[in-house]
């Protein structure tokens, strides 16, 4: 599928066949698409947790998820968590492939941006998330699917839920499957001209 097709095909679909399942392949192919993103020197703070047990999509969805049905039904439901403190770990890793000068100045310079930028350090992350996030939603669009990024659920519930280390930040969670009704009309877009700053406001 062409890029612009799937951009304009993603919607935010909520309802969908709970009988579907991914093969393993598929989950394969959208995760590694998933980790194509882009992240700030390449750190990939990402944390992919697939919410497989039945029995726990069934306690987050009625007890912390608003009884949304996609929490349940969709083929796969991804709790999207970011590690914060990624950059102190190995972070010569990330760099492998690269000319070792190029390796050594990316990874000696990843320290002082960071350090002591607390704030900094949990806005990659969640920049991190969105990018990924944005990037499973539109492979799956492009594999024939549907998905839904979700925010209403309570974090700190489903972080425990979880046991959600203490360095790591939580994001969205994303349902992906088969969806089962056609979405809305699009309810509206913000024209450009009000959107678009040229320069400075």
């Amino acid at each position: 599928m062409d890029t612009f097709d799937a951009i304009e095909k993603r919607r935010s679909i909520k309802e969908y066949d709970a009988s579907h399942r991914f093969t393993k392949e598929e989950e394969e192919k959208l995760l590694q698409a998933a980790i194509k993103a882009p992240t700030s020197f390449n750190i990939q703070h990402w944390r992919f947790v697939i919410l497989r047990d039945p029995a726990l999509r069934t306690k987050i969805r009625k007890e912390y998820g608003n009884n949304q049905a996609q929490m349940t039904d969709a083929s796969l439901l991804i709790l999207m968590t970011a590690d914060m403190k990624a950059w102190e770990k190995s972070p010569e890793r990330y760099w492998t492939n690269a000319p070792k000068e190029v390796a050594d100045l990316l990874v000696n310079w990843m320290g002082p941006f960071h350090e002591g930028r607390e704030w900094l350090q949990r806005d990659e992350a969640q920049r991190s998330i969105g990018m990924a996030m944005q990037t499973i939603m539109l492979a799956a669009t492009a594999m024939g699917y549907h998905a839904c990024p979700m925010i209403g659920f309570d974090i700190e519930e489903v972080a425990k839920l979880i046991n959600l280390p203490d360095d790591h930040v939580m994001g969205p969670m994303v349902a992906v499957g088969k969806g089962t009704k056609e979405p809305w009309p699009r309810p509206g877009q913000v024209p450009l001209s009000e959107l678009v700053v040229e320069n400075s406001f």
